[in-house]
């Protein structure tokens, strides 16, 4: 039984399971970080203690790495964790190898959800897809995720990163194009409010229906040519822009067509 774990950073993610896991019962002893203000941050939430010297890492059940990607191994190469404790990454698109092999009991514990700092989110219903470097080792991650959370699915890394890249299309360039919508309502003196309940409502109805595809709208879904024409002309003199919106209208019209 995980009853204790050490925090590994001090970014977005490492803010969050610091209220997570003590919410479900797991002491968090420690955040170990670099940034020294960011790290006695994090370990306020946590109520613990910050360090960043490896000789004085606190011993616990369990440490979570929630790091970048590339930092990784960096991380993990200055400290020594018991030898009997879980080491987990939180990546979605590294194996469980981007920790170092030393570590006997590795694994994956990557929530499918954006994190942003002073924000809090429902981790009960945040998915968490984990993997392992053998068979305990995993029950006991799928222990600690299934405390966190309602929704745990096992995960290899190919399948990580496919779930990875399909969370950047959902989230991150979703995202990016709310910030154009934004830019774009400035030019016509409105204000970025005025774009939020289309923006809820999208998400909504895509959500309900599991099939974002049978409920897409919009001139291209009609093929509305002349529409597109002149959304094309108020992008004259933005070539990214042209490009984006030719693309996004090509797939939409491609994937719809074949449904009528």
């Amino acid at each position: 039984m995980i009853g204790s774990a050490v925090i590994i950073g001090s970014g977005n993610v490492a803010e969050a399971f610091a209220r997570a896991l003590p919410a479900c019962g797991i002491e968090v002893r420690q955040i170990f970080a670099r940034n020294e203000r960011r790290g006695r941050e994090v370990a306020a939430i946590a109520g613990c203690g910050w360090e960043c010297d490896p000789a004085r890492l606190a011993a616990a059940d369990l440490y979570v790495t929630a790091v970048s990607d590339t930092a990784i191994g960096d991380a993990l190469g200055r400290i020594v964790p018991p030898a009997d404790a879980v080491v987990v990454h939180t990546a979605g698109a590294q194996p469980v190898e981007a920790i170092p092999a030393r570590i006997a009991r590795r694994g994956v514990l990557y929530p499918l959800q954006t994190f942003t700092a002073g924000r809090k989110v429902d981790f009960a219903a945040i998915p968490f897809f984990i993997e392992a470097s053998d068979a305990g080792t995993l029950e006991a991650i799928r222990s600690v995720a299934s405390r966190l959370s309602r929704h745990v699915f096992d995960s290899t890394a190919e399948s990580r990163a496919e779930v990875h890249l399909a969370g950047v299309f959902a989230c991150n360039f979703v995202n990016a194009l709310y910030g154009i919508g934004q830019q774009m309502m400035a030019r016509a003196g409105a204000p970025f409010e005025a774009l939020v309940p289309l923006i809820e409502e999208t998400a909504r109805k895509a959500a309900d229906s599991g099939d974002p595809a049978a409920v897409q709208t919009g001139p291209a879904r009609r093929h509305d040519t002349s529409t597109m024409e002149r959304h094309m002309a108020l992008l004259d003199g933005n070539t990214r822009l042209k490009k984006i919106y030719e693309l996004m209208s090509q797939e939409i019209w491609e994937k719809t067509s074949r449904r009528n």
